[in-house]
């Protein structure tokens, strides 16, 4: 079975990216694609469920949930489902002026990637699937913005594919962030947190790293980070001090380093920002 939505090529196109189809197969065992010369459009391709399997220089990778592939325009293009057990797929071709450097600058000249979070993927693709289906192309910039939210999700959580993916490894990781995320203004303890997944903490560090390209510390900041400027724009009578203490930092002067390192200025400089003279 499969759904599908077509639309119709911009001859000029103002937009970085746009669709020229979205869609999904599923329960579809004899599905199987092979153009020698390729397509037009850029084709990105997400298994949802199932299996599948994508042949590139003679070699056959087998694919499963999470997994995608990629392929730019004109490029040799071969894979079908596995017939015992068929993969679901969602799929969007897309194009783009910019689009070749764009990916190329930022290490996308593979095709076959696996995904180390998936679901927000999986929502932009079905809203970019309904806006297609219900509007055609009566909103262009809204076609133009779900595409680029898949294309960003995609980018944010793919790795290049190996067979030894650990994908429960990094499951745990991922399912671990929200409660994170919650006590990151807490005292962080990485004994505790690598005792939450089962692991040491040296495994617990490079399985972070493999599931969120960063540090358990870093995303640790990025959190108080965003506590402290939510702070610092709404709780003006709090001074530099107590708001670093609610942001997790016992030192102001540490506070204060680590404002400046990843927001470019200082606290009592951002918070001008938003104050009316």
């Amino acid at each position: 079975m499969q759904r599908q939505s077509m639309l119709p090529t911009l001859q000029k196109s103002t937009f970085f990216i746009f669709p020229e189809s979205v869609g999904y197969y599923y329960e579809l065992p004899q599905h199987y694609v092979e153009r020698p010369n390729g397509y037009n459009s850029y084709s990105l391709h997400f298994i949802v469920s199932g299996k599948g399997f994508v042949e590139r220089d003679g070699i056959v990778h087998t694919l499963h949930k999470g997994d995608a592939f990629l392929y730019t325009p004109l490029q040799k293009q071969h894979y079908y489902s596995s017939k015992d057990d068929p993969w679901e797929i969602r799929w969007v071709h897309f194009y783009g002026a910019k689009l070749k450097e764009f990916l190329f600058e930022q290490g996308f000249f593979h095709n076959i990637w696996t995904l180390h979070r998936w679901s927000e993927l999986e929502v932009a693709y079905k809203e970019l699937l309904v806006s297609a289906e219900t509007y055609g192309i009566l909103h262009p910039a809204k076609l133009s913005a779900q595409t680029y939210a898949i294309l960003a999700e995609f980018m944010s959580y793919a790795i290049p594919h190996t067979a030894n993916r650990g994908i429960e490894s990094t499951d745990r990781i991922m399912n671990l962030l929200p409660l994170m995320r919650q006590k990151a203004c807490e005292p962080f303890l990485l004994e505790e947190w690598a005792e939450q997944v089962g692991v040491g903490t040296h495994y617990f560090c490079k399985l972070f790293r493999k599931s969120t390209s960063m540090t358990p510390v870093s995303f640790i900041t990025l959190c108080r980070m965003q506590v402290a400027k939510q702070l610092l724009i709404e709780q003006t009578d709090l001074n530099i001090k107590d708001i670093a203490l609610q942001a997790g930092y016992i030192s102001a002067s540490y506070f204060n380093e680590q404002f400046l390192k990843h927001e470019g200025m200082r606290p009592n400089e951002y918070r001008k920002l938003f104050i009316e003279n």
